[in-house]
């Protein structure tokens, strides 16, 4: 490389720098932030009068007597005949995989509980907790209708109580909605993670206003805490929705954001962690537009961010009898696939060709590796190993070009010497001489080119797969996390509060291979590039820090394969003299062969630049002697 590349190394590293002061928040998001914060601490503040009253009053159908004042009295004993206010009543359906908890005042869901996985958190020695993961369980999440009543104006559902019909695990709610109108929902929980419901009414149209053609629908929930890479898990969480029309979209994972969709029908809506998702499918009427919100937490929450779905519900001849599915459980692809509707489109993996290596070449990889072997370390091991013996050919010809190189550098030394002076003859019979024994020194760029795509598969593959999930391999204890090997007393900016051990014997296994690689090529013309080459695994050691340690532990062992390749390939497979004698017989064969039209213009592009150069170091002589 000439020194204009090896500035622009530089300045890429520098780049890199200025983009963490770039993204740093803006003095319009602190103030943002810090009016969020004003509100939480008023909210703080009014805490106990908060409890003390109802958020909103109950609905109560006219006909419906609640209060003393509403029922006569006796005039002769002076006692008072009332009519007992409902209480809320908590209903749990359960089976071996969910535990769903409802509430009669709204006739909703308050809790799913996930049997077969633990949230995990830190206590303040940093070590991990695991406890019940649950779904949809915030105070004030919210699963409502708004009915557009005649008397009372628009009132929700969260705020009735509704009559309870309980059997086995299915659960019918009634809502008295007065004039003899009500709203029925009922659920019913299966044998998996799937709940079916419905929501059906009678008589509505005698209780809402004429003009009345869909119901507004409000889901509200604030995604919960369940990772212990509460970064990652940030990134990768937000609200889906898809149209009948359309791919699935979603709001901006990495900031407050705001889709809306007009006139158009939505098949379903999906609240989405890193790895969990609760989502509603329209199966009989899908709703029609909506607007979808996603809004940060602040960092000291104990929730990730707040998401909303709000959307219409067309009525049919002034009622509902619409069903649905209720899906709340793991990110699953193959069990998202399943209901053929695009659901699996929340599992991250990408939508461009590197999403579709992740999902029909990757991950059925791993699948089919998994089903044999136990631990998903050990699969990614053997992974490694069978895609290295499937590059072997380009690896191959990698280290063939640098053994020919390595061969060529007295002759290249030779020229340092006598052109030391003049830089841009040297690079013209540089390339003389690669021609003259028929050497590209971008053979070896080949088997770095065709493994990028696969490399950058991976970069989404591990913190998006629920296969990794909490699964151990030697000192990490979660290969969809990072790995920490110490706890650090302070925090580094993008660094963080710990150090990864995967991540930093990547880094030196890849200083390591660096150095064998290129000890042999001719860097005297430009000597900065023997430490320039070095920036990017020690930029990329504060990056990967917090990465997933699966991808780390599989850059790691990587390196390792190749070096072990190389030291083999190097040793054992490949000759000096054969080399020396390989080299002049291209030689003899170069000689013959004629320029190809790129080398021609290239040496003549070249020899121009040359002269250009003696002439302006000419006329800068001139102009000295004449002063």
């Amino acid at each position: 490389m000439d020194k204009n590349q090896s500035v622009g190394l530089l300045l890429l590293f520098a780049l890199l720098l200025g983009w963490y002061y770039v993204t740093a928040p803006s003095a319009e998001e602190l103030e943002r932030h810090q009016r969020t914060q004003d509100s939480l601490a008023q909210v703080a503040a009014s805490k106990a009068e908060f409890q003390t009253e109802a958020k909103e009053p109950v609905f109560q159908p006219q006909n419906t007597l609640t209060k003393e004042s509403q029922v006569p009295q006796d005039s002769t004993t002076k006692s008072t005949q009332s009519v007992a206010v409902k209480k809320e009543q908590l209903i749990t359906l359960s089976n071996d995989k969910l535990n769903v908890t409802l509430s009669s005042k709204g006739g909703k869901v308050t809790e799913f509980l996930l049997h077969d996985y633990n949230k995990i958190a830190e206590d303040a020695e940093h070590n991990e907790i695991k406890l019940p993961l649950k779904l949809q369980n915030h105070p004030e999440g919210r699963f409502e209708y708004i009915l557009p009543l005649t008397q009372g104006g628009n009132v929700s559902t969260e705020n009735i109580i509704h009559d309870v019909q309980h059997n086995g695990n299915s659960v019918v709610f009634t809502a008295d909605l007065g004039n003899g109108a009500q709203l029925k929902q009922t659920y019913t929980l299966g044998e998996d993670y799937e709940i079916d419901y419905a929501i059906s009414t009678n008589g509505l149209e005698k209780v809402t206003q004429p003009s009345t053609q869909a119901l507004q629908f409000n889901w509200v929930q604030y995604l919960d805490k369940l990772e212990k890479n509460v970064t990652f898990e940030k990134y990768y969480s937000t609200v889906y929705f898809k149209t009948t029309d359309d791919d699935s979209d979603y709001c901006n994972c990495r900031s407050d954001d705001e889709e809306i969709v007009d006139d158009e029908n939505i098949h379903w809506i999906s609240h989405t962690n890193q790895f969990f998702n609760t989502s509603l499918i329209a199966k009989s009427e899908m709703f029609s537009g909506g607007v979808f919100e996603t809004m940060m937490m602040p960092e000291d929450s104990d929730y990730l961010k707040k998401t909303t779905a709000s959307s219409q519900i067309p009525l049919r001849g002034g009622n509902l009898n619409h069903s649905y599915t209720i899906f709340a459980g793991p990110n699953d692809f193959d069990q998202l696939r399943s209901y053929g509707i695009g659901l699996e489109e929340i599992i991250p993996f990408g939508r461009s060709i590197f999403g579709a290596i992740n999902r029909w070449v990757i991950r059925p990889s791993f699948n089919f590796l998994s089903g044999i072997i136990g631990s998903k370390g050990v699969v990614i091991i053997v992974l490694i190993f069978i895609i290295k013996m499937l590059l072997y050919p380009l690896t191959y010809k990698m280290l063939h070009s640098q053994a020919k190189m390595g061969a060529l550098k007295p002759r290249l030394e030779k020229l340092t010497e006598k052109y030391k002076d003049d830089p841009q003859k040297k690079q013209v019979e540089t390339m003389s001489i690669y021609r003259e024994y028929g050497v590209s020194p971008l053979g070896g760029c080949m088997p770095m080119i065709v493994q990028m795509p696969i490399w950058y598969a991976l970069f989404r593959f591990f913190p998006a797969s629920i296969t990794f999930r909490q699964e151990p391999f030697l000192w990490a204890t979660d290969l969809s996390s990072y790995d920490v090997i110490m706890n650090l007393p302070f925090t580094i900016p993008a660094f963080g509060s710990h150090l990864s051990l995967f991540t930093l014997l990547w880094a030196v296994t890849t200083v390591m291979y660096t150095y064998y690689n290129t000890r042999h090529m001719d860097m005297s013309a430009n000597p900065a590039m023997k430490y320039v080459q070095y920036f990017m695994p020690l930029m990329f050691l504060v990056f990967f820090n917090n990465y997933a340690s699966g991808l780390t532990c599989y850059m790691f062992f990587s390196n390792l394969f190749n070096i072990l390749q190389t030291v083999l390939t190097k040793r054992f497979v490949f000759d000096d003299e054969k080399i020396l004698n390989e080299l002049e017989e291209q030689k003899k064969q170069a000689a013959n062969k004629p320029k190809t039209g790129f080398q021609a213009r290239l040496e003549e592009a070249m020899k121009q630049s040359q002269e250009a150069q003696k002439r302006r170091q000419s006329q800068q002589n001139q102009r000295k002697k004449k002063r």
